[in-house]
């Protein structure tokens, strides 16, 4: 009981970074549809968002574990929350430019902070307690995420969208003020969110700064390997991370273009598109809290498997279907995509002892299919709009890993 208390405060502020990053991550769907219009860019190019974003994963979390092995996981947490505030602040001086490549920028910048707190706090938490129940405390931590996910799907997303969509060419004559009037106001909206997050975000770093958080075992020494690439020797690790990438670029693909699907393809306005982007986030948040519940009866792995089937069914309804059909399927999908980042990464850093920052890099840097795999749904949407539901194809795919990881690919063999 002692443990556990011990341990409370610790994981109630490390859960308000997965609150955090979610908020930032989640807000890149609404901002490729706003960029679409500000920019003036097809559904193709705007994807490019996530790439810049998500390519932060894929460069930094070797570095980070570096830095995190020499300056502890509260160091790292710290400078991450500074990073990201700093980024999102840049959205002032985006505003004045208003060129997609400084955007591209700005977003890396965000990333790049929020890589610290995801590659300190996912092996943290698992850290913190019983690693019997590993699996289950970090779906519970992830359960935060999924609330960031829903306030920024269902209230920030209807700050940032107007609901007003046009082009040059149909943009009323009478409009005040003519095309550069209307993507000043556009991009204005843009900037009200990112300011509140950049506040928030300092705010939690100064409340790190002179809070304790208890070392754990792997933070005892500093001797050894900064990183230790060896560590990909361990099958269930390396399963786990190619199994995170697949399910990072299925989960992103759905995500980044959802409003895209809705407006473009599905043709509701944007003001129904936001709810429906809130229930697909509700969805995914209520999946979180009775996974973290069910988990207490069955085993992760098992539920892994469960989920990613379901969600192989789901996209074969998308692909089959699209529309509003697809669109319903896509709510469900979200349900069941809830528990499989976290188990998966819990599985993955089983008995990895002192190479689990190590590890964890690994685990992030996975990430970088959301840089790639979103891209080649939207180029697959955009160059076959009338068969446009049949990119979801790609999602499919990237669940069946899923599913092999939970089948068999977690099992620790040496």
């Amino acid at each position: 009981m002692q443990n556990k208390n011990r341990y409370l405060v610790p994981l109630a502020l490390v859960f308000c970074l997965f609150f955090l990053w979610a908020i930032s991550a989640n807000l890149l769907p609404t901002m490729i549809r706003q960029l679409m219009k500000t920019c003036e860019l097809t559904p193709f190019e705007a994807s490019f968002t996530e790439s810049a974003y998500w390519l932060a994963y894929f460069i930094c979390p070797i570095p980070i574990a570096m830095f995190m092995k020499r300056y502890t996981y509260k160091g790292g947490i710290v400078f991450g929350l500074l990073t990201a505030a700093a980024g999102a602040l840049l959205f002032f001086p985006a505003a004045v430019i208003k060129e997609y490549w400084f955007y591209l920028c700005v977003f890396f910048v965000i990333a790049t902070g929020m890589c610290f707190l995801e590659t300190a706090a996912n092996p943290y938490v698992t850290a913190l307690g019983n690693p019997d129940t590993a699996s289950r405390r970090l779906n519970l931590a992830q359960s935060f995420n999924g609330l960031g996910a829903f306030v920024a799907a269902m209230f920030l997303s209807k700050l940032i969208l107007s609901g007003q969509t046009y082009t040059r060419e149909t943009l009323p004559s009478d409009y005040a003020g003519g095309w550069d009037a209307y993507v000043n106001a556009e991009t204005a909206l843009m900037k009200t969110p990112y300011a509140a997050l950049a506040i928030l975000l300092i705010v939690i770093a100064v409340i790190f700064i002179f809070s304790h958080l208890p070392r754990i075992a792997d933070e005892e020494s500093t001797a050894g390997k900064l990183i230790n690439f060896g560590v990909l020797k361990r099958r269930h690790l390396r399963w786990g991370v190619v199994a995170q990438f697949f399910y990072n670029g299925g989960q992103t693909a759905i995500n980044s273009l959802f409003l895209v699907y809705c407006c473009t393809y599905v043709g509701i306005s944007e003001s129904t598109a936001t709810t429906f982007f809130g229930l697909y986030m509700l969805a995914f948040l209520l999946g979180r809290w009775i996974g973290t519940l069910l988990m207490g009866r069955f085993r992760p792995h098992n539920m892994l498997t469960f989920y990613a089937v379901a969600n192989i069914v789901l996209c074969a309804v998308v692909v089959a279907c699209g529309g509003m059909t697809g669109l319903y399927a896509m709510i469900g999908i979200s349900f069941f995509m809830s528990i499989m980042y976290p188990t998966q990464f819990s599985l993955a850093i089983r008995d990895l002892g002192q190479d689990t920052k190590s590890g964890s890099a690994f685990l992030v840097m996975a990430i970088v299919g959301n840089a790639c795999l979103p891209q080649l749904t939207a180029y697959v949407m955009t160059h076959n709009p009338a068969w446009y539901y049949v990119a979801y194809a790609i999602p499919l795919l990237c669940f069946a890993v899923c599913a092999y990881y939970g089948w068999r690919g977690y099992r620790v063999r040496d």
